[in-house]
């Protein structure tokens, strides 16, 4: 046994089949057999009861919505169940934990590991110097933060990243903060994943957002689905796509990986679902080759075209073509000259597959393409999302029922976060509002994202960092590089439920503040509040504990951020660093007591909160006014673009493979519930990297073979994931997968999308190198 396979963390790693069917009665058992032995019947019960309902808590797992009308007494998915019992365990992490592991040792423990030691309870600080955590008052933390951050030569040498958990309150408060001190620095995880959606949709159509609400998901006649993975980040999306199909309407997936979720669905909430075969959802699998996206997208444009051209009149929506678009002469054009040689290299498939989507979509008069990462993460995804839209308006697929775009957001209030002004970018008329209702300068110049960010703490521009939640460093990319940025911070401040990698690897000091989870009950002054968030078609709604707090004395996530900004800018204990500032008079230990007050002034700044306090009591929330769903665009013409984009695909040089992240079954973002992703038939480990048996014929490797997988870039030095299990796949042929984070490690820091400047994971150039041994 070499010395590689005998540190192998996972020796218990077993590989066996795919699963065709997503759900079932499996899906059943594996999230409430977790649930019953870490939280007990009468905790799991009131949990199961009130998560997704109207008048109780929202998933803090992914952004799906909830249905408007005729919600299930159980309203939740497998991994959301696990995201509850992660978060609602009665673990606790322990006061003599800090002093029992050093931070040295904790660099060796796993993201799983880290996650099982329960939930944290008490603030703590690693002093300058310390290889420890050790317990610290609130007051002293949030003096050392006051301190710290009034003791910068300028406000930009800080940063504050977040969350897509922070609900929309504590999200306001944190960016009101922010930009009261005086930067733009709001990095957020949506820089890491739906960056290239929001600025592709806003230059196309006017808003970065899904342009569907829930119900056009069963009035869709064709539904495209690219680039994601719904029945493990996202399982209850397939309830509203079995809606469609028993409506009579069609759905092509297309994707890198055969998925469970794409193919089969047996909902547990019918009987065909439990004891019959489920519902077929792919009419179509279009198994494409990484990065082709862009290529296919146009291949289809250019047939809808044509036949346009052979029947004049019949095809496009002319009357809505020329009421509300530009650019469709010019993009016309621009397809006329596309290769056909050039998509199917680019593509990987067949004249004939491309000719099936496009009879299907000519055929359908109401077309939905949703996506998600699997497009967002590639060199030139904001310019293959502008494709979508392109494809959408021809037939005038937008702003009708059943019809639109809708990207399919990976966090539960990252959209939510985002309109309430968590971006380093926001625009002019939200910067405009903010100062008006609050009566100081607020910066313009934009600020860092979240790769900036990495490359100021890298070069020592960036000295104090701070993350509403989140783990940031397993997140972005390069991890190496990552971690040691982080290292240069003088100060890093983790707002959390739980321990993960951002904790372990520290800036010379540190805190970690505990705050209260989404399913507990948050008593300021022994009154309940409640929060709010928005999902992923825009619909805003409340979210109410359910259970009291794990342990006396968390604070909850406005709290923390009322006493940092209290702390930091002056106000009821303010630091000595606080009296520098020019501070705002902003009622911070008024918004504390009173969630309803800070609800009132968003209503003074953000569209459509205009009734807030109102409206978010309405059973099931209210829907944001999102312009196209009206057919308004509102980019600098009034009208929605139609763009020429270039087409580019990555080439593959011989001998190595196209690379992508991806997440197991098991996991939620860098949280891991298990070591097991049961559709794809691994457990008990996570060194993996599928790959298509063909490729590993050609290459001379053999399934079960461990392998260094080594990523090359242009003028840089190579990355490596070391020790790989190859596990035979049916990927597409020339491409490959392996985990998030852990590949992460592969992509270098400067790898990021055009326009968007989100990490491209989904393109990775490798190299796999058999381990000796």
């Amino acid at each position: 046994m070499n010395e590689q396979r005998a540190t192998d963390p996972y020796p218990d790693l077993h590989v066996g089949h795919l699963e065709d069917a997503a759900v079932g009665v499996p899906a059943i058992v594996h999230a409430m057999v977790p649930a019953l032995d870490d939280m007990g019947l009468g905790r799991t019960a009131k949990l199961s009861l009130t998560i997704n309902q109207d008048g109780g808590f929202d998933c803090m797992s992914c952004a799906w919505a909830d249905p408007p009308e005729h919600r299930h007494t159980l309203e939740f998915c497998e991994n959301g169940m696990k995201a509850v019992t992660w978060e609602a365990t009665p673990v606790t992490v322990p006061t003599s934990f800090w002093a029992e592991h050093s931070l040295t040792s904790l660099l060796d423990r796993s993201e799983y590991w880290l996650g099982q030691q329960g939930r944290l309870v008490e603030p703590v600080h690693k002093p300058a110097g310390s290889d420890h955590y050790e317990p610290i008052s609130w007051e002293a933390a949030f003096a050392l933060i006051g301190e710290r951050l009034g003791a910068l030569e300028s406000p930009d040498r800080a940063a504050f990243y977040t969350s897509g958990r922070v609900s929309n309150e504590a999200a306001f408060l944190y960016q009101l903060f922010v930009r009261a001190y005086g930067t733009n620095n709001l990095p957020d995880c949506s820089n890491m994943c739906h960056e290239s959606s929001g600025t592709a949709l806003t230059e196309s159509i006017g808003v970065g957002k899904a342009t569907v609400v829930y119900d056009d998901f069963e009035q869709a006649d064709l539904i495209i689905v690219m680039g994601q993975n719904p029945g493990t980040n996202h399982p209850r999306m397939l309830s509203a796509l079995e809606d469609q199909k028993r409506r009579g309407g069609r759905i092509v997936a297309v994707n890198v990986l055969p998925e469970a979720g794409l193919m089969r669905y047996k909902n547990p909430q019918r009987p065909r679902g439990v004891i019959g075969r489920g519902t077929k959802l792919a009419d179509q699998f279009i198994q494409i080759r990484s990065g082709g996206d862009m290529a296919l997208l146009q291949a289809v444009s250019k047939r809808v075209l044509d036949a346009e051209d052979a029947s004049p009149g019949t095809v496009l929506d002319h009357e809505f073509l020329a009421a509300c678009t530009d650019g469709l002469a010019d993009f016309r054009t621009h397809l006329a000259g596309l290769d056909e040689a050039e998509v199917l290299a680019a593509t990987g498939i067949s004249s004939a597959e491309i000719d099936e989507l496009a009879d299907a979509y000519l055929a359908a008069d109401r077309v939905i393409v949703t996506w998600a990462m699997g497009l967002t993460q590639q060199k030139k995804s904001v310019d293959t999302i502008k494709e979508i839209v392109n494809l959408l308006l021809l037939r005038g697929n937008m702003g009708k029922p059943g019809a639109g775009a809708a990207p399919i957001r990976g966090h539960s209030n990252v959209q939510g976060d985002r309109t309430m002004g968590i971006w380093e970018q926001m625009p002019e008329r939200f910067l405009a509002a903010l100062e008006a209702e609050f009566g100081f300068p607020v910066p313009r110049e934009h600020g860092r994202d979240a790769v900036k960010t990495v490359q100021g703490l890298r070069d020592g521009e960036i000295d104090v960092f701070v993350a509403m939640a989140g783990n940031f460093v397993a997140a972005i990319s390069d991890t190496e590089v990552a971690e040691q940025a982080m290292r240069r911070a003088k100060l890093t401040v983790q707002v959390s439920t739980k321990l993960n990698r951002s904790h372990v690897v520290t800036g010379e000091e540190a805190l970690i503040l505990p705050v209260l989870g989404r399913t507990e009950v948050d008593l300021q002054g022994g009154v309940p509040q409640f929060v709010s968030v928005e999902d992923t078609v825009c619909s805003v709604h409340g979210s109410h504990g359910a259970i009291p707090p794990v342990a006396p004395g968390l604070l909850s996530e406005v709290a923390v951020v009322c006493r940092m900004a209290q702390a930091t800018l002056g106000g009821t204990g303010a630091s000595a660093g606080a009296e520098r500032l020019e501070a705002p008079d902003i009622p911070w230990s008024e918004f504390e007591r009173d969630y309803d007050l800070i609800r009132d002034r968003i209503s003074r700044v953000v569209p459509g909160f205009e009734r807030y306090n109102d409206d978010v009591r309405r059973k099931n929330g209210f829907e944001l006014p999102i312009s196209p769903r009206v057919r308004r665009f509102d980019t600098p013409t009034g009208r929605a673009q139609i763009t020429v984009n270039e087409l580019e695909h990555l080439e593959r040089p011989a001998g190595r493979l196209i690379l992508q992240t991806l997440r197991s079954h098991d996991q939620f973002n860098t949280t891991i519930y298990s070591l097991n992703d049961r559709y794809r038939g691994i457990r008990k480990g996570r060194d993996v990297v599928f790959v298509h048996p063909d490729d590993l014929a050609e290459l001379g490797l053999a399934d079960g073979q461990r392998v260094d997988v080594v990523s090359e870039w242009p003028g840089q030095a190579d990355r490596v994931l070391p020790a790989q299990r190859l596990v035979a796949y049916p990927t597409a042929r020339g491409c490959a997968a392996a985990y998030y984070p852990e590949a992460n490690v592969l992509v270098p820091l400067e790898s990021a999308a055009d326009g968007s400047n989100t990490p491209v994971s989904k393109a990775v150039i490798v190299r796999l190198e058999p381990v000796a041994g």
